[in-house]
């Protein structure tokens, strides 16, 4: 077994975004149940968008 690393919390930024009212719903009804927030749902779609457009 490895020795064991505190994790540490990656830099961040605060940003205001506005999303048109049914994207939010959409974002919602996807992540209702599970254990990811909003924003970690937005990160991740993003960094998905940003790697597809790389391979373009």
């Amino acid at each position: 077994m490895g020795k064991f690393k505190i994790p540490s919390v990656p830099p961040t930024t605060n940003k205001t975004i506005r999303f048109p009212n049914d994207v939010v719903e959409q974002v919602e009804q996807v992540i209702q149940g599970k254990e990811c927030t909003f924003s970690a749902f937005v990160i991740a779609a993003v960094r998905s968008a940003l790697e597809d457009l790389e391979q373009d």
